[in-house]
Formats: C-alpha cells, sequence, structure tokens
C-alpha cells in the first residue's frame, strides 16, 4: 500500500488542500483531507508537503524519445516507456508514421509480448497508426513511397484488443469512409490528419465515425473565412476531440488562446508529437527513416519542414497556463480526463479517485515533476 499525504490534490476537477491518498496494489482505494485519512500501519508513506498531486498525464501522440524511434525501432517502446515518467507520463501511445504495414505489425507484437521482466514506467495503452492512409498533399515529414489509400484488408485486424487504439488517416481519399465505419465500430479512435479535407468532407467524416483531429492546424489547410476546411469543422464541431502540439513552434502563442477559448478543457487535448531528439543533444535524429535536423528548439527535415517536436508534456502544461491564464484545474484535464474520455478509458484512467488506476504526479508549485506513480509504485522521484 501507499499513503501520500500533505498535499493539494488535484482530480484534476476538485482541489483538496492537505489531502491524502491511499493505493493498495494499482487502485487508488480512498481519497480525502489528510486528517481524515488515517494511514495503515503497514503503508509506504509519501510526505507530499508543498507538492501537488495530480492524475498521471496521457500522451496520445508519441512518436519517441531518448535517441529512440518506434517507427524505426518498435523494440524501443519499452525502454523508452521507462523515461517517461520523468515528464509526468504514466500512459501513452506509442505513435508509427508512415511506413510499410509490417511496421506497425512489429510494434503490436511488441506491445503483445508485455513489458520485459522488472522494467518499470509509462503504461502503452496500444499504438497510435499515424498513416500511411494521408493525402500526399500534405504528407509533412512522411514518406510519400509508402502513402497508400485505406482499405478494409489493411485494417481487418486493426481494434484495441489487438494492439491499435488511434489511427490518423485521411477523410477525403477514396475507400477512407469505409475504414472509418469498420474501425470506430471497433472501439478504434480514428482522427482526421495530415488532410486536404474540405469543411463538407471533414463533416462527412465526422458522420462516419470521425473522433479527434491530429496535431490541428499542421498538415491541413489554413482557416479561411469562406473556405473553413478541417480546421473549422474540427474547431466548430461538438464530435471530435482535438489533438494540439503547444510548443509555439507548431502553433503561435496567440493561436494557443484562441484554440483554447475555442475548445476548451473538454476537447482540447495536449499531446507532444515528440521525436527521438527529446531528452538528447541538438544534432542529427531519425523520424521514420528520415534525418531530422534538431537545433535545441525544433525538428526539421533538410526542407525546413517542422518533424515532430522536442516538447515535453509537463512543458506543454505549464506552456498552456502561462500562456491562456487558465486554472491549472483546467488545463490538466486536457491531458487526463479529456485524453482518457477520447480513448473510452475514462472509468479508470484520467482522475485521482477511488476504484481509479493509480497514476498520479508529483509537481512542484511552478510544475515541474517531482515524482511519478504508476500503477500504485513510485516509479521515478527528481534528484
Amino acid at each position: 500500500m501507499l499513503y501520500i499525504t500533505n498535499t493539494t490534490i488535484y482530480s484534476p476537477t476538485e482541489r483538496i488542500e492537505r489531502g491524502a491518498v491511499l493505493t493498495d496494489g494499482d487502485r487508488i482505494v480512498a481519497v480525502g483531507p489528510a486528517e481524515h485519512l488515517a494511514c495503515p500501519p503497514d503503508a509506504q508513506v509519501i510526505d507530499a508537503e508543498g507538492l501537488l498531486l495530480t492524475p498521471g498525464f496521457i500522451e496520445l501522440q508519441f512518436n519517441g524519445g531518448f535517441g529512440h524511434d518506434f517507427t524505426d525501432d518498435p523494440t524501443a517502446i519499452w525502454p523508452v516507456a521507462a523515461q517517461l515518467p520523468q515528464h509526468g507520463v504514466t500512459a501513452f501511445l506509442p505513435t508509427i508514421i508512415t511506413a510499410p504495414l509490417e511496421k506497425s505489425a512489429a510494434g503490436r507484437q511488441v506491445l503483445a509480448a508485455g513489458r520485459p521482466t522488472g522494467q518499470r514506467g509509462a503504461t502503452p495503452l496500444g499504438l497510435h497508426i499515424e498513416g500511411p492512409f494521408l493525402n500526399p498533399a500534405r504528407k509533412g515529414a512522411h514518406n510519400p513511397n509508402y502513402l497508400r489509400l485505406a482499405s478494409l484488408d489493411a485494417v481487418q485486424d486493426w481494434s484495441p484488443e489487438n494492439g491499435v487504439r488511434l489511427v490518423t488517416l485521411a477523410p477525403e481519399l477514396p475507400g477512407a469512409l469505409p475504414v472509418i465505419e469498420a474501425l470506430a465500430a471497433r472501439g478504434v479512435l480514428v482522427s482526421a490528419g495530415h488532410s486536404a479535407a474540405t469543411y463538407e468532407e471533414a463533416m462527412t467524416g465526422f458522420d462516419a465515425g470521425v473522433r479527434y483531429g491530429t496535431h490541428l492546424f499542421n498538415a491541413m489547410p489554413s482557416l479561411l473565412a469562406r473556405d473553413p476546411g478541417l480546421v473549422g469543422a474540427l474547431l466548430t464541431d461538438d464530435r471530435p476531440f482535438v489533438g494540439f502540439i503547444a510548443d509555439g513552434i507548431h502553433t503561435h502563442p496567440a493561436m494557443i488562446k484562441l484554440v483554447w477559448q475555442a475548445l476548451g478543457p473538454r476537447r482540447l487535448n495536449l499531446v507532444t508529437d515528440a521525436m527521438g531528439a527529446l531528452g538528447m543533444p541538438p544534432g542529427k535524429h531519425l523520424l521514420g527513416d528520415y534525418e531530422v535536423f534538431v537545433d535545441g528548439v525544433s525538428c526539421r527535415l533538410a526542407s525546413g519542414t517542422l518533424a515532430g517536436s522536442i516538447l515535453s508534456m509537463d512543458q506543454a502544461l505549464r506552456n498552456l497556463t502561462s500562456l491562456t491564464g487558465c486554472a491549472l484545474e483546467e488545463a490538466l484535464q486536457t491531458m487526463t480526463t479529456t485524453a482518457a474520455r477520447a480513448l473510452g478509458l475514462e472509468h479508470e484512467r484520467g482522475q485521482v479517485a477511488p476504484g481509479y488506476i493509480a497514476d498520479m504526479v508529483l509537481l512542484s508549485p511552478d510544475l515541474h515533476v517531482r515524482g511519478t506513480i504508476v500503477d500504485g509504485e513510485l516509479v521515478y522521484t527528481a534528484e
């Protein structure tokens, strides 16, 4: 058992001053004021005086980090998972970008084999397969040699049970709508991205089952007064959740504030789109089979095209609060409860509440990670 006390708990929608949390195994069993929640004699005690306790961060678009790229080497999922708690991430979707379908199959096999014995870290919830069913006109940093039209045969065994949680595709392409319908019926979160869809084509995709948008504004046409396109559809239709890279590079700080005002905490989902250069020095790094040049601020192909990021989830949280002035309770939802709802996991993830999986983060008042708990076990403490 784990007993965390003397902390300010953000559940995230409710705040409890001088609170305590008790876990048993991988579940939270009690939450409340410390004075009313007794510590069992056999519990491990964490005195979190001066710290904030929040739900663990759930990352839905993450290409790799710490020198590893999942598309290049799907076996890197586990060593990267071991390091993600330093940024408050307790669960994530390893993202495989456009590549031969054998790459995503290999990633699914890695997940099916399970975590290596003795290794601790963030929990992979299934793959995010970004491509290869993308519009060549909006390919971004995806290799056009591997792009293809969507087909039911290609996705016949894609499901959460078989390791696929989220699929990004261009809904306007021939054959996309039946694939959207089939994936959505199996419980896969289908996202519109790397797309040139018109507003009408986007809405048709939503009607077929699209319930997410991949990195809003990036790899999609600009929002225009008489041609709102996919951006306009994602901002104004209440059905999709919207993934957003709040790094000030993929999106201007003014746009971060605008998107917050348009979407709020229930539909905005902060992601990083981080690549293998996260946590590494500037230089050349891989994204899929492309060489990416990282200058310590941004990640770009030789052409200058943005190629992922080196943003971390805790930095994204700090960015959102500082640039919008929103309350921490609201900002936290974008990477906890909202992410869990997007995946259909809101009954067990994204909250500090009894019965939920014991994934939590201890933050300093300036929102830096001081400790991370995964499945009721303290797996990271800051030095």
